[in-house]
């Protein structure tokens, strides 16, 4: 037996529903409820770790660098996912935010044992992704002893890059080989050793954090409005048509001719009507202030709530 698996606390038999498959349905359901409600307070005894990981990723990405996750099983289709989400939610280059899976983009549909055991797989997937000092890699492991996370955290630590490790059990070998480590200690899980659950809700929630916080810091939000969305179908143009208006009052009409002057672009088309400048002066001026729409807005003395929002970016 493994010793160092049996002692996690995520491998631990969870007292609580050790005989939930003598419950009802709703008992079974209400089990799971319950046993959720403490993953949240478990992430949050983590927050201080987590601002740390957003402020290391904001500095690489502000400065050219990209987040590379790299994880396996449901960890690894987490980071995939996160890092999907970030083209069309913040329009982001597809290379800024990346994700790697153990066994390849295959083992995103159907398990493929044994790749978690493998070392080499996770330096070539590091080689692959041609990490460098600029970059910071996030590993992702419930246990902290995937071999394909620690062997690609190894790898990345070594071309001089920055690593952030995200795990869900506490006094892991993941910790030695990271600038910092996130640990929500969840517990048992419902299913002994099913680490899709508890384990995995807290990841999401940490990459949640991550990635949406970075991109806030880099101006890729405008209070609380995505207005760095691309536009990709009818549902997202239709929210870039409201955040326009939300944010200029303009009309439903007024907001589409917007929107298409600026080329889809839902922040240019705001910072065109609000500052009265056409197309290629507004794409200037946000460009000078880093695409942060809140800072270029200020300058063109935009309103008092602004102004102040915006001496605390400053």
């Amino acid at each position: 037996m493994n010793q160092y698996l049996s002692k996690l606390g995520t491998e631990k038999r969870n007292q609580e529903t050790k005989d939930i498959d003598l419950c009802t349905t709703l008992e079974m359901v209400t089990l799971m409820n319950r046993q959720d409600m403490e993953v949240p307070k478990a992430v949050a005894t983590q927050l201080s770790e987590i601002a740390r990981a957003v402020d290391l990723l904001y500095e690489a990405l502000s400065r050219g660098g990209r987040m590379i996750y790299v994880g396996a099983g449901t960890s690894g289709r987490l980071g995939v996912l996160d890092a999907s989400e970030c083209p069309p939610t913040f329009s982001t280059p597809p290379e800024m935010v990346q994700g790697f899976i153990a066994g390849g983009d295959k083992a995103l549909r159907s398990a493929v044992e044994g790749c978690e055991d493998s070392r080499e797989q996770g330096v070539e997937t590091v080689e692959k992704a041609a990490v460098t000092e600029k970059d910071v890699v996030v590993g992702i492991t419930a246990s902290g002893s995937a071999s394909y996370v620690l062997a690609a955290l190894e790898e990345a630590r070594r071309r001089g890059a920055r690593t952030v490790g995200v795990v869900t059990n506490a006094g892991t070998p993941l910790e030695a080989l990271c600038d910092v480590c996130i640990a929500p200690n969840v517990g048992p899980e419902v299913i002994t050793g099913s680490t899709r659950l508890k384990s995995g809700t807290a990841q999401k929630l940490v990459l949640n954090m991550l990635t949406t916080c970075t991109m806030i810091k880099l101006g890729k939000v405008y209070g609380n409005l995505m207005v760095d969305l691309n536009p990709s179908n009818r549902k997202l143009y239709d929210r870039a048509q409201r955040i326009i208006r939300e944010v200029t009052g303009v009309s439903e009409v007024q907001a589409a001719r917007a929107l298409q002057e600026a080329g889809n672009n839902t922040k240019l088309a705001i910072m065109m009507l609000k500052s009265g400048l056409p197309r290629e002066q507004a794409e200037q001026k946000l460009a000078g202030y880093g695409g942060v729409l809140r800072r270029a807005l200020a300058d063109n003395g935009d309103s008092p709530e602004d102004s102040v929002l915006h001496s605390r970016m400053a």
